[in-house]
């Protein structure tokens, strides 16, 4: 057989596991594949899968999780096989949501980050990976501390502050950093004179950052690699599904989604169907290795290019928006990746945040900046020029007071509801 054929025998392989475990299950995945009529038994095939087996969305596991708490009935064993919890950010859908593993399914999950850290082409035995994280109860947090522990050193950055974590990676030479693309781009401010420690004192070579889109914004990356003098990786995951992606050396800016461990579809929003490649869809994932909790056909939310290489799926231009943070001001669909590509053209401006309000029932944004230099109304005036150009559209851009604007280091909420 071919790569292609390979790979899709095994997931079929994979997938009928899922399956056949579902069918000693009554929780929310059969009971859902019921009420479609579906007998897990019947389906034959990946082509059957797809055409019979109905999507699943966040609102379903939400519901599932407020009806039979804490952890819903996602699971396919026991309560007393799950032996690693996890929490959402709860930032899409508001509510935080608990999820449990078996040590089975934990495992699988720290296969998916080993992939990452190959791509990134880190070399076990001697590269030593950085975790600038608050190891708070976020999945990506521990499956990839826990993974690189397999064939790297895993320095732990948690509960320290920007300039005591430049400290450890200096004095321990760590080569790589993992973290989000903003606190990326804060710690990297904070080297020279700021902190005391400069660039010829870090053997950052590497930046895996994963957690927001930035790593996919050209804007972005290319700052974080001027600060830091590295090259950034991205990487994309949620915790309800598991690590996702990788990025790899020869095609920076790409992200391959892990299909050994998940069956993935690019669906048209409106119509279901398949795009075709070199179309944007949303990104819909099935698990094929993380067993104990598996989610099938799950809209992830996440709108992306679809790219066949070799017969693989390549995410072009990485994570390209969430598709409910899309909003309409007067007319125009704005999403705000795009809006931060434009601002990160700027290097005057040190942080920022988009405020909407409505304004005679319509929905209106300014962009807040802070700005490091003393042309800071040129700056202004040049940045609502390009938003303009951009956009077609007229956005108010206000100067703040320096520090006045929030700084993240896990997810960054640059949007933000203000008042009428």
């Amino acid at each position: 057989m071919t790569d292609s054929a390979s790979l899709r025998a095994l997931q079929w392989s994979r997938l009928r596991e899922v399956l056949q475990r579902l069918q000693a299950s009554c929780g929310m995945n059969a009971l859902k594949l019921s009420a479609a009529g579906v007998d897990p038994a019947q389906i034959t095939s990946v082509a059957d899968f797809v055409t019979r087996v109905p999507l699943t969305s966040k609102k379903e596991i939400l519901t599932d999780h407020l009806a039979s708490p804490p952890f819903g009935t996602l699971g396919t064993e026991s309560l007393p096989n799950y032996k690693h919890f996890c929490q959402t950010s709860g930032t899409s859908s508001g509510q935080p949501m608990a999820w449990v593993d078996t040590d089975e399914s934990w495992s699988a999950m720290l296969d998916c980050w080993q992939r990452v850290f190959q791509a990134a082409d880190l070399v076990p035995g001697q590269d030593r990976v950085f975790f600038a994280f608050s190891f708070g109860p976020f999945l990506g947090f521990w499956t990839a501390f826990e993974a690189a522990k397999r064939d790297f050193m895993a320095i732990p950055g948690g509960g320290l502050s920007s300039q005591a974590r430049l400290e450890v990676m200096a004095r321990y030479s760590a080569t790589t950093l993992c973290c989000t693309p903003t606190y990326a781009l804060r710690l990297g401010e904070c080297i020279g004179q700021l902190s005391g420690v400069h660039l010829q004192d870090l053997s950052i070579q590497k930046i895996i950052v994963a957690g927001e889109p930035g790593g996919g914004i050209p804007e972005v990356r290319a700052r974080i690699e001027h600060l830091w003098q590295a090259r950034v990786y991205d990487h994309h995951g949620m915790t309800e599904i598991g690590p996702v992606s990788y990025e790899t050396t020869d095609q920076p800016g790409h992200l391959h989604v892990i299909e050994e461990a998940y069956f993935a579809e690019v669906l048209d929003p409106l119509t279901g169907q398949e795009v075709q490649d070199g179309e944007c869809g949303e990104l819909v994932l099935t698990n094929l290795t993380r067993t104990a909790c598996p989610l099938l056909r799950y809209r992830t939310g996440d709108w992306v290019r679809k790219r066949l290489l070799q017969g693989r799926l390549v995410l072009e231009g990485g994570i390209l928006c969430r598709i409910d943070d899309m909003i309409v001001i007067r007319g125009v669909n704005l999403y705000p990746s795009a809006i931060e590509a434009v601002v990160r053209k700027f290097p005057e401006v040190q942080e920022f945040m988009v405020q909407q309000r409505q304004v005679d029932s319509m929905d209106e944004i300014e962009v807040l900046v802070e700005v490091a230099a003393e042309n800071a109304a040129a700056v202004l005036k040049k940045l609502e020029s390009r938003l303009r150009d951009t956009f077609s559209l007229r956005i108010p851009v206000c100067l703040v007071p320096a520090a006045s604007l929030p700084r993240h280091e896990f997810k960054a909420k640059r949007w933000r509801l203000a008042a009428c």
